[in-house]
């Protein structure tokens, strides 16, 4: 018979479940139950890369042993090595953030976050994950500077930390080898039998559908092209590939060698609320 004592200590030692601690603009947290079946066979065994992880909702959702994930805002890497690292100092900071919000203090906080570089890494991810819970709908964008210049958002009473999911991240995180590095540097770190999952910034379905960018310069057609070589190269290399992007003719054009599904994703970032809904997106695959 399971004394109270013997459930209580396998409760303990059993994974947390691990999500995002940043929400991100285009995050998958939504698509996972569209993503899960396209996931090629055998990927237990796989090590899993991400090179545009962003909010990480695929790698969360897997938790797997091995992982490289890289992006190139370098705050938001910091921020991943941080919770990883030194997941209690993150939760005091943001401790001390969260009971002393409000849109004043939210101005004052930016403030600080663009004009003094040189704080503790710890310190410096509970700013930016304390920013990104209280900006306009969770958008991360930069001006020329690299300055943050997102306004703060609307909210009665804003999750901002959140102890356990941080911690189950922390967990989750222990395995990854962290990186700021752009998509390229995988022609140089993948290897022959890598799930790798791209998940850039999308090609805008409109001229007028984009945003400024996460980081200083915008993402192209011809990076758009220039990723598209890369996940060739990749193929011959012997790597397992998914690649999510906007259903737009350019971007089937540049994948028409491999396997494109089609998935329904909820678009929730835009001007005006009447245009919220389901957009087709496209998930591209070199496996059948």
């Amino acid at each position: 018979m399971t004394t109270f004592a013997a459930l209580a200590a396998r409760i303990e030692h059993e994974p947390r479940e691990a999500a995002p601690f940043v929400k991100w603009v285009g995050g998958k947290g939504r698509l996972l139950s569209q993503l899960r079946p396209l996931l090629p066979p055998g990927i237990e065994r796989m090590r899993h890369v991400e090179p545009f992880v962003g909010g990480g909702a695929l790698f969360f959702a897997r938790r797997p042993r091995r992982a490289l994930l890289t992006d190139i805002n370098p705050t938001l890497v910091s921020t991943y090595m941080a919770i990883r690292d030194d997941v209690d100092s993150v939760i005091g900071g943001l401790r001390r953030l969260a009971g002393r919000h409000s849109k004043q203090r939210y101005y004052e906080v930016r403030d600080r976050y663009n004009q003094n570089r040189r704080v503790s890494p710890s310190k410096r991810a509970a700013m930016f994950i304390y920013l990104n819970k209280t900006c306009f709908n969770g958008l991360h964008r930069v001006n020329r500077k690299g300055e943050f210049n997102v306004p703060a958002g609307s909210y009665k009473n804003p999750r901002i930390l959140n102890e356990d999911a941080l911690r189950a991240a922390s967990e989750a995180l222990r395995g990854a080898d962290l990186r700021c590095a752009s998509f390229d540097t995988l022609l140089e770190n993948a290897k022959p039998g890598d799930f790798i999952y791209f998940d850039p910034p999308y090609e805008p379905v409109s001229a007028t559908a984009s945003f400024t960018s996460y980081a200083r310069d915008g993402f192209s057609q011809e990076d758009q092209t220039r990723l598209r070589d890369v996940y060739k190269a990749l193929d011959r290399r012997g790597c397992k590939l998914m690649l999510s992007n906007s259903d737009v003719p350019f971007i089937r054009k540049l994948y028409h060698e491999f396997k494109v599904d089609t998935v329904a994703a909820p678009r929730a970032i835009n001007c005006d609320a009447t245009k919220r809904g389901r957009v087709s997106e496209v998930v591209v695959r070199n496996y059948a």
